[in-house]
This record gives C-alpha cells, structure tokens and sequence, in this order.
C-alpha cells in the first residue's frame, strides 16, 4: 500500500494485498487521467496523469509486479505534459503488431511512443487542427478506433468532433457535432461514433453520412449537461451517459431512442465514469462521489424491477472515484483512480 519502514509490517501487508486481490500505487500528485494498456505482452500496466493547476503536468506508466505485488512506476517511463491531460489511452493492440504508442488530449491530441527497450517514452506527433488560430479550444477527451487504430476521434469544448488519421497525421473529417461543448466520445464501429454535450443530447455519427446525425437522447431538463458516454463494446445497441452532477446513470437502446432502457439510481452522490465489461454483454462499472465502484448485471434491462435494480457487487474506495477503467485484455481486472491513489481490483 506504500512505503513502510517496519519490515515485518509490510510483508504483512503484501501478503494481505495478494490475499484481497486489491493492489494500490501512491502517486506524488492527483491522479486524474488513467487507462490500462491492451498489449497481451505488458501485463498489468497502466498509465496515470496528474492534474496539477500548472502548465507542467506529468504522465507515468506504472506495472505490478507479480511476484511481490507492488505497482511500480518506471522513472525512464515518466514523462512532462503540457496541462492536465483530459484523458490517456494505450493503442488498442492486443497482437503487438504495432508501435508501442500512447495517445493524450489536453490542449491537442498528443501521440507518444514507449522505446523498444522500455528505456524512453517520445513524443510522435502533435496533432493541431487549429494551424491558423493561436487558440485551440481544449480537448475534453478522445476515443481510439479500436477496428481501425489508425482512427482516433476528439471531442472540444469548441462544439465539434475531429476524426485524425495518425498514420498520415491528418485530419479525417471535423465536424460541428452539437451546439455546445462536446465532453465525450466513443466508437461504436468502424465508422460509427457517438458524443455527448453541455447541449443534454447524445448524437450518434456515421462518417459515410457526415450532413446527418442522429439524436438518442435528450436529458429531461432542459440545458443538463451529459458529460461521459460509454458504447457497449459486446452489444453495440447499448450505451450508457452520465449526466453532469448527477448520482443516476442512463443506459440507452439505441433502437429506441429517447427513452432510457434502465436508470442506475444506487450512487449517493454524483458519478463520475462508466465501464462497460469488455467480455461481457450485460455488465457494467460504475463509480462516484460517494467513493464507491458498483458492478450491475443488465440482463434484465427490459423488464420492471420494483424499486430499480440493484449492484451485484460494491467497492469502497478511500476518497471520491474519479476515473474507471475496465481491462480488455484482463477483463478480471477493474482499475479506479481516487485522490492520489491507482488501485487495481481483481472482480
């Protein structure tokens, strides 16, 4: 859990840890942005972001080290940041067929490259739409086209989506995608993407159509915004949004727009992230202000349940949960970030 200086005391401890299967890393700041990597060669790493209110920020990428069940972080794999990054991801490369490449958003999308040897982390590419203006409205997060990882899309606070090709290092299509600031978006495919907004509505895109989009949901009062949106990687028909300052998270059949499959009313306080289960169809994490991680089985989404369904599993953590991420390529594996805090949960 962190450095002790009683000896017998932290054997104890990593005893314990291996035992509860929760294994936690103390980072020297706030983490904020966090996401596991996919390749099945680099088991158990992880990347974290700070959010200092500074221009220097810093990102690290951090291992367990299964043999004494201690998160490590790599000093030769930290690296500084402009800003706070708003979101972090590891290329979606089970094979390790590509690069080694990890992309950030804050004032623009950012692409890194970890060295072969694990001795460096570079910067590959700025990626700047915005060539002709000395302002850039700030990325409020991105999603890495999992069936074409050469596909990343960005969200802004400027109204509008942009679809890069980082191989070519140029911008696919921009859209204008709502009529206020965008804070979310996700894949559902190849070339079908869906974002969320300030506006209250979810918008689902499809890049052989760019003139039209379709609404699948409008918040109930008027200018609430939706603030994170999760596709359903098993079942594409299924999203979830959370709405901003809200303890309630909207899951969504896309079949049927406008009106919510089912409301996950457990939280006591706002949430803050969603995760659908990367193996599964009908799991989901969610997690919030009230400092827990809940775990719902949906496979009874269509039907009433009296007084709402309710989590099959709960995790408290030690401070407010701020980011959630769900391992596709350990899918036992859940990891939530809290105050200064990584932890990594076997579910």
């Amino acid at each position: 859990m962190g450095a002790s200086s009683d000896p017998n005391q932290q054997d104890g401890s990593d005893e314990q840890q291996r035992r509860s299967e929760i294994y936690t890393y103390e980072a020297p700041w706030h983490i904020y942005a966090m996401n596991w990597s996919v390749r099945k060669d680099k088991k158990y790493r992880l990347a974290i972001a700070s959010l200092l209110e500074q221009y220097q920020n810093r990102v690290e990428i951090v291992q367990l080290d299964d043999s004494n069940g201690e998160i490590r972080s790599d000093p030769k794999l930290s690296f500084e940041h402009p800003y706070p990054p708003t979101k972090v991801i590891f290329i979606p490369d089970k094979e390790c067929q590509k690069p080694d490449l990890i992309a950030t958003s804050s004032d623009y999308l950012r692409i890194w490259r970890v060295a072969n040897d694990n001795s460096r982390v570079d910067m590959k590419s700025l990626l700047n739409n915005n060539r002709n203006s000395e302002f850039s409205g700030p990325l409020t997060s991105f999603d890495w086209n999992e069936a074409e990882p050469r596909r990343i899309g960005t969200s802004s606070i400027d109204t509008t989506c942009t679809i890069w090709d980082i191989e070519r290092e140029t911008v696919d299509t921009q859209l204008i995608a709502h009529d206020k600031e965008v804070y979310d978006i996700a894949w559902g495919g190849v070339g079908v993407f869906a974002s969320v907004s300030a506006d209250g509505s979810v918008r689902v895109f499809d890049l052989r159509d760019k003139e039209h989009s379709t609404i699948i949901y409008e918040s109930s009062e008027p200018d609430t915004p939706l603030v994170r949106l999760g596709w359903n990687k098993q079942d594409p028909r299924y999203m979830a949004t959370i709405i901003m300052d809200s303890a309630k998270v909207v899951v969504l059949d896309i079949r049927f727009p406008t009106l919510p499959v089912v409301e996950l009313q457990r939280h006591q306080a706002s949430v803050n992230a969603i995760a659908w289960a990367p193996h599964s169809s009908c799991h989901i994490c969610t997690a919030g202000d009230d400092s827990q991680a809940l775990i719902w089985d949906l496979s009874s989404m269509g039907q009433p349940i009296e007084g709402g369904l309710d989590p099959i599993l709960a995790y408290t953590a030690g401070a407010e949960i701020e980011q959630l991420q769900w391992s596709s390529s350990q899918p036992d594996w859940v990891a939530i970030a809290f105050s200064n805090k990584l932890q990594i949960l076997r579910v």
